[in-house]
């Protein structure tokens, strides 16, 4: 077992907590940290973390959360349910749900409720038009596409907000893995997309964030 050494200062420097990151992590660490959590009386949140890690872990943390699509797991639910209007999360197709999932609840245990708008990609683009007055009322608008990674310059191209651009691996052919869709966004012709790492759905939402945190500092 791995010795570690929580960062409970980082709310006061950076805005958000720390997170831990559950892959490459055995079941013994993740248990000990999430343990430090819970006897300090704080939610704590693991990404990426398999279902059989998480199976282990729910059986000794009684009432605690995980999505095994997205692979995020919780000590405590979030049980708060009020949008603010702050974050739009913009999905082309139903096959990025893992990643549009991390966004979404990353983004809810640190105290944004996102709204999810899937299946809205470029093969369709009406049904991007027929949203876009909505999609205005949001502050920040993360993106997220697989494939040729297309749907980010087409949103940054229509609305002005502050776009966040997630590739995913989604996709055959040239387009597996998703270098295909990382690379299309990196050389986006919209001024100003910001670009996460491919399938880095928790990046996204905490880039998020220190924006939503600027408006208000």
């Amino acid at each position: 077992m791995a010795n570690f050494n929580i960062d409970h200062d980082r709310p006061s420097r950076v805005g958000f907590p720390e997170i831990i990151y559950g892959r490459s992590k055995d079941v013994a660490s993740i248990n000990n940290i999430l343990r430090e959590y819970q006897g300090k009386e704080q939610n704590a949140m693991v990404t990426k973390l398999q279902s059989p890690k998480a199976e282990q872990l729910a059986a000794d943390f009684p009432g605690s959360f995980y999505d095994p699509v997205s692979e995020i797991f919780m000590l405590q639910p979030i049980t708060e349910h009020k949008t603010d209007q702050s974050i739009a999360i913009l999905s082309a197709g139903t096959s990025d749900m893992f990643v549009v999932n991390e966004v979404y609840h990353t983004l809810h245990f640190l105290g944004h409720l996102a709204q999810r708008m899937e299946d809205i990609g470029v093969s369709g683009i009406h049904r991007l038009l027929s949203r876009l007055d909505e999609l205005r009322k949001y502050k920040v608008l993360i993106v997220i596409a697989g494939f040729e990674g297309a749907l980010p310059t087409v949103v940054g191209g229509l609305l002005p907000q502050p776009i966040i651009a997630v590739p995913t691996s989604v996709g055959y052919g040239v387009a597996e893995g998703g270098t295909v869709a990382l690379q299309t966004m990196l050389a986006s012709c919209a001024n100003g997309i910001t670009v996460v790492n491919i399938d880095n759905g928790y990046g996204a939402a905490v880039a998020a964030l220190r924006i939503l945190n600027s408006f208000s500092a």
